[in-house]
């Protein structure tokens, strides 16, 4: 164990050097951190070829050493709970943060134009409802469906729970062999991290500029102090009153799945990763992580949420609006229930971006004043989306660990 902690310290300090010689990188030679790109999409891409087997065979496994139906909906029940739960907390937080710093001044949208909105499709709950289903199961796997994966997993799961014994034994095996070869293959690849993170960074800077941060400086100061403050404030608490376990001990631990995410910008790319370290180090037991973290990279979207919530408040700031509390308080709700709904949906965000807008009446084309540092807080709000997911999987493993132990001493 202590082994382990040391490597994955070694790996989080190559890692922030490799953050810091980036910026530096993309700064100075911008040119050069344009064309070497394709490292850093080489290094997601490996990352992203373990995730379909993985979620499908970690879930499949999860479900079927819980043997019983149960079991499956005590630990189902607590997963979705303590992520309404947080997501909620973080739109909250965004709302009041955003009513203390109302920022944004009137801006006329005139000139300003969103192309990308016109291609979203009008949002309805049966589409949504539809979308979660696999028609085509094979389909769903080769476009990396995630939503659809996760419930044809779990129905896959759920039926082999009626198998003969054998039969469920020889399945167990071959899935469980699978899980295994995919950590081990994310375990090679966490190695690559330092390099991965550099290409990536260096890139998203020469891209992005610094000009573009300046610009709307206010904005990302608010959105990053929210995402900031939910993270070392509102998720450690969550974590120390219901896993009852000393939260910025098991963050410091684990910290390196949230750097990851925040490098990549993907949930799912980051999925091997933070699997393996919650094993290793952050004391989880595998059958919980394979359940809870897979759902959690679809599902779990606290920075997202309260991301949108900050946007969609500063546009109406721009279109000078003044949304009421009430209004405001719809907007949260609409936020978190979106934030879980629409996760099965291609580009959810921009989905929830230009569904809540609106909702509210407030014009879509304001969106083009914010897009451009969309990618920068991508991977803020990514960082944090998954430090959520590491933050319940350890509640829900404390949680079943404690009814075992009840359990054992009422027999």
């Amino acid at each position: 164990m202590i082994q382990r902690i040391k490597k994955y310290s070694t790996t989080n300090t190559l890692v922030i050097l490799g953050i810091i010689l980036g910026v530096a990188f993309g700064s100075f030679l911008p040119e050069l951190a344009i064309k070497q790109q394709v490292i850093g999409q080489m290094f997601i891409s490996f990352l992203k070829m373990l995730v379909v087997p993985l979620v499908f065979s970690s879930i499949y496994v999860a479900i079927v050493g819980l043997g019983s139906l149960d079991k499956l909906k005590n630990i189902g029940l607590k997963t979705i709970g303590l992520y309404v739960l947080t997501t909620g907390l973080a739109v909250m937080l965004a709302i009041v943060v955003m009513n203390i710093f109302p920022i944004g001044e009137a801006v006329s949208p005139e000139g300003l134009e969103y192309t990308k909105a016109s291609q979203v499709a009008e949002f309805s709950l049966s589409a949504m409802l539809l979308s979660f289903i696999p028609s085509n199961i094979f389909n769903s796997l080769s476009n990396g469906s995630m939503m659809q994966i996760i419930v044809f997993a779990i129905f896959f799961g759920v039926a082999s729970l009626h198998m003969q014994k054998h039969m469920q034994t020889t399945m167990l095996d071959f899935f469980t062999a699978v899980t295994n070869a995919m950590l081990t293959m994310a375990e090679w690849i966490i190695k690559l991290t330092p390099i991965g993170v550099f290409s990536l960074i260096s890139y998203v800077i020469a891209d992005q500029g610094i000009d573009v941060i300046l610009d709307l400086w206010k904005y990302i100061l608010v959105v990053l102090g929210v995402l900031i403050l939910h993270g070392l404030i509102t998720l450690p608490f969550v974590l120390s009153v219901f896993g009852k376990v000393n939260p910025y001990k098991y963050l410091s631990l684990i910290r390196e799945a949230p750097i990851m995410a925040f490098s990549t910008a993907s949930s799912a790319a980051t999925l091997p990763v933070s699997m393996r370290i919650v094993e290793e180090v952050g004391g989880v037991d595998k059958e919980n992580a394979s359940f809870v973290l897979p759902l959690g990279a679809t599902v779990s979207m606290d920075g997202t949420a309260a991301y949108l919530t900050i946007a969609v408040l500063y546009i109406s700031h721009l279109a000078g609006v003044d949304l009421s509390f009430m209004e405001q308080i719809v907007l949260g709700i609409t936020v978190v229930a979106l934030s879980v709904g629409v996760a099965a949906l291609p580009s959810a965000s921009l989905v929830m971006m230009v569904v809540i807008l609106n909702q509210v009446g407030l014009p879509v084309e304001y969106i083009a004043i914010i897009v451009a540092v969309d990618r920068i807080l991508d991977m803020a709000r990514t960082s944090l989306n998954v430090t959520s997911d590491l933050v319940v999987v350890k509640i829900v493993d404390q949680m079943q660990k404690r009814d075992k132990t009840s359990l054992k001493t009422s027999s």
